[in-house]
């Protein structure tokens, strides 16, 4: 199982309970919790704990590989790669600060991730963005993804479902 994926400016390592804090402040902003189908607005530190809990049973079971993007030794981020069940495509999703964006940080990430599952072997991936999230799909554009179908999904922040982009890649 790997802890450290390494790229030019950021380290990616497994999430940890002391990561809550930070991840619970970040993801407190309308512009990030809006964007996360699973996140709801209101998320309280407990319930950061918990989510965090979960995975490491999915990562010794090689169904959910979590990790913080950490720059400059701080929490940035957040990716992550799950399936429900092994064989299966691994689903790609993020978030990212928002004092980080435009600077190319989450497409680094994504590339890594991308790349550290094919080096174990994967080769097909999913993932989306909401409609109103381009510049999540650009991140996935510059890795190799491609747009597969729209479609409607329910997202926590929202309330109410919304128009989503699925995007694959194969290798």
């Amino acid at each position: 199982m790997c802890e450290l994926i390494e790229t030019d400016r950021l380290v990616l390592r497994r999430i940890t309970p002391m990561d809550a804090p930070r991840i619970t402040e970040c993801i407190a902003d309308p512009r990030i919790y809006r964007m996360v189908a699973s996140i709801t607005p209101d998320q309280s530190l407990e319930r950061t704990q918990e989510w965090i809990a979960t995975h490491e049973a999915g990562a010794a079971q090689d169904t959910n590989h979590i990790f913080a993007l950490q720059k400059d030794l701080e929490l940035v981020g957040v990716i992550g790669a799950d399936r429900p069940g092994a064989g299966l495509a691994f689903d790609i999703g993020y978030w990212l600060a928002p004092t980080e964006w435009g600077g190319g940080l989450m497409t680094e990430a994504a590339n890594a991730v991308k790349n550290w599952l094919k080096g174990r072997g994967e080769r097909a991936f999913t993932s989306g963005h909401f409609a109103d999230n381009p510049a999540s799909g650009r991140v996935l554009k510059k890795i190799g993804f491609l747009p597969s179908g729209r479609g409607r999904v329910f997202s926590l922040g929202r309330g109410e479902a919304s128009d989503h982009i699925n995007m694959s890649y194969i290798d």
